[in-house]
């Protein structure tokens, strides 16, 4: 097992891609201006993501945020005092653990630089242990 840190972005998307991505066209997430810099971020950063032989790891979901802007907010979508529903593309990835603060620090703000919200919904847990290479059981078939 390996130490890890989950790093979760929750990210905005209009209602075609949220459709296309249902329908399973996965081409979106290369074409859709704010998902495509999402990925970006994810790949310039070596450190998120990193399974030895697997870079880049991450797991996504597709869902809705709610919220209402305050009169002192500038909101990206939708309007001061009015309740708001955007669809939204969740985003986990990984980072290890052992990562020093500043790195982390620096992984963290590159996500709040190309988020197109006001208050990005960025979440980093505490260390979590998640399988990693040597420590599931070989293949069926394989000699031990």
């Amino acid at each position: 097992m390996k130490s890890v840190r989950k790093l979760r972005v929750h990210w905005p998307i209009g209602a075609v891609s949220l459709r296309r991505l249902v329908e399973g066209d996965l081409e979106v997430l290369k074409t859709d201006p704010g998902l495509s810099s999402l990925f970006d971020t994810l790949e310039s950063c070596p450190d998120l993501g990193d399974f030895g032989n697997y870079r880049h790891v991450f797991e996504s979901s597709l869902g809705f945020e709610g919220f209402t802007a305050s009169a002192a907010a500038n909101p990206t979508f939708g309007r001061a005092g009015e309740r708001t529903l955007s669809p939204t593309f969740v985003l986990t990835t990984y980072l290890d653990a052992d990562l020093p603060d500043e790195a982390v620090s620096r992984l963290v703000g590159r996500m709040i630089e190309v988020h197109p919200w006001e208050v990005p919904v960025i979440e980093l847990s505490e260390p979590v242990r998640v399988s990693a290479a040597g420590s599931v059981r070989p293949a069926l078939g394989r000699a031990s």
